[in-house]
């Protein structure tokens, strides 16, 4: 295993100056709910930044109405209606699926249940539906694979060089295991372990979000350090999911993985020396473009 180095954000993709429309990447993000509809708000804010276009569908209606909203502040994305997407999918160069969609109806159902495969109600069916519907339908484009998707689907239907974004949880969820604690804590040295089985298995990029994020291909594993409490914070998930798949647009999925975590606690460290922890997400969305393009021009 080794430690990222910086210097690998110079294989990054740098838009040319006599660039046209969308020469410099189209993405779709999938996702969102009643319960949860900021989560991919969070990842399109952080993605239109970086991208020339983001497409963002949700298939409940009452997320259309807040994005609608949401678009007199932030212009950078199109709204697309839920029988048009397969479209925009096809016309993408990466896809997001996942931030915000459903496991359950309600929060009381989801912390009295044991989380593992096949728990869900018919909110859950519908995330695992949809995501097993354009996962198989469009296996040969550019995946980042986030949260309720990643809580209801089978890892069968993962596509080759598509990028995971687990937290511990759904890690035991999609897979099906079951990974020791001690003292309150996952064991790292197995969680490593079985993150690097996995991605040699399926061909994929796992990302194992943590104080120190460890991201795993079919034959390299890297590290990831820094960051700081601020990132326990809801929506730092959702975050680094839209900057991986802004990257993964024009990028190497490993790469795209290992530099959209880099830049997070990058951006987490500036805002950090500047209030502490206090800072949220929104903050990190903002603070993440001026550092990632510093990055890039040195």
């Amino acid at each position: 295993m080794k430690i990222f180095d910086k210097r690998e954000l110079e294989k990054l993709y740098k838009p040319d100056n006599d660039s046209e429309g969308e020469d410099n990447g189209s993405i779709t993000i999938i996702g969102g709910s009643k319960l949860f509809h900021g989560a991919p708000i969070l990842a399109l804010k952080t993605a239109s930044r970086i991208v020339d276009m983001v497409f963002f569908a949700s298939p409940d209606p009452s997320v259309g109405r807040i994005a609608e909203k949401v678009r007199s502040g932030l212009m950078s994305f199109i709204w697309v209606p839920w029988d048009e997407v397969d479209h925009y999918v096809q016309k993408s160069d990466a896809v997001l699926i996942g931030p915000g969609m459903m496991r359950f109806a309600s929060e009381s159902q989801r912390h009295n249940s044991n989380p593992q495969i096949g728990d869900y109600d018919n909110e859950g069916k519908k995330t695992r539906e949809i995501t097993e519907k354009f996962l198989k339908k469009f296996p040969d484009k550019k995946w980042v694979i986030d949260a309720g998707s990643l809580q209801t689907m089978d890892a069968e239907w993962i596509p080759q060089n598509s990028i995971l974004t687990p937290n511990k949880k759904e890690l035991e969820m999609l897979f099906n295991i079951k990974l020791r604690m001690s003292n309150g804590k996952f064991n790292e040295r197995e969680m490593i372990g079985v993150i690097q089985k996995k991605a040699g298995e399926h061909n994929c990029i796992i990302v194992a979000k943590g104080a120190e994020t460890v991201i795993a291909s079919s034959d390299d594993t890297i590290k990831i350090k820094g960051g700081n409490a601020g990132l326990t914070k809801g929506g730092s998930g959702d975050v680094m999911a839209g900057l991986a798949v802004a990257l993964l647009a024009k990028n190497d999925p490993l790469l795209s993985a290992a530099a959209a975590s880099f830049i997070e606690k990058k951006a987490a460290d500036k805002l950090y020396e500047k209030v502490g922890t206090n800072y949220n997400m929104d903050d990190l969305t903002d603070t993440i473009p001026e550092v990632l393009g510093n990055f890039l021009k040195e």
